[in-house]
């Protein structure tokens, strides 16, 4: 397989729900815990998650003055992929689909403060696709921060994952939604496992669904558990 196996690891509400305000219920605490948990112990080579999530789990919506920064021009009218050098790079990875390159960063690796191995130290990669503004570019070679282009105005989710194989060296990965990212993962047919920890609350009727578009795709059920009154659920890929 000419990409990294995909694992859409993800909280779910009884009917389905992914992001929205029945995360922060208390019914939803030993839910989130157990999530926790999963994602520590599958060792992953990184996690990917689309910009809004990004933004709303660790850049906080800041933004940098792109005025300070001249533009990055490619040969050719090629945009070229920008990386470290193989002893820069942490081996753990926080990819962020972001598509225009609308994220801020403060730091070329994700500081976690509770210092969660499931996070922490994950060196930032941002996936763009050629709409970016060329300035961004100077902005993430600046911080260290290293990028890959995957499509003309929308991400190519297959050649952004044969890089990500190939350049980068990421064989598992975790996808962590949200429900765009998801669902374009889902229409490119490349999730291998659903690991889903379903807790016991019903979301609100504007909370996000854990794909946004999706197709008929069929998946097997491989396990199910019943952990402290919620259901832990792995469905792998016909």
């Amino acid at each position: 397989m000419n990409r990294p196996y995909i694992i859409c690891h993800m909280v779910t509400s009884l009917d389905g729900k992914v992001t929205g305000n029945f995360l922060s219920a208390p019914a939803c605490e030993s839910a989130c815990e157990i999530y926790y948990d999963i994602n520590r112990s599958l060792q992953a080579d990184g996690f990917i998650c689309g910009r809004v999530t990004m933004e709303g789990s660790f850049t906080g919506g800041y933004y940098p003055d792109l005025s300070q920064f001249a533009p990055v021009h490619h040969g050719g009218g090629f945009k070229m992929d920008y990386m470290l050098d193989e002893e820069d790079m942490s081996g753990f990875y926080a990819v962020a689909f972001d598509p225009k390159g609308k994220l801020g960063w403060k730091s070329n690796k994700i500081i976690d403060p509770d210092g969660d191995p499931g996070y922490d130290n994950a060196q930032i990669i941002e996936v763009l696709t050629e709409q970016v503004d060329e300035r961004y570019l100077a902005y993430l070679e600046s911080m260290e921060i290293p990028y890959i282009f995957a499509g003309e105005t929308e991400i190519d989710v297959d050649l952004a994952l044969f890089k990500l194989k190939n350049i980068v060296g990421c064989n598992t990965l975790l996808l962590e939604g949200g429900s765009i990212v998801n669902g374009y993962f889902q229409r490119a047919d490349v999730i291998d496992l659903l690991s889903l920890v379903v807790a016991p609350v019903v979301a609100d009727k504007d909370d996000k669904p854990l794909f946004t578009d999706s197709t008929i795709a069929a998946f097997e059920l491989i396990k199910a558990e019943n952990r402290n009154g919620n259901l832990v659920l792995n469905y792998k890929r016909k």
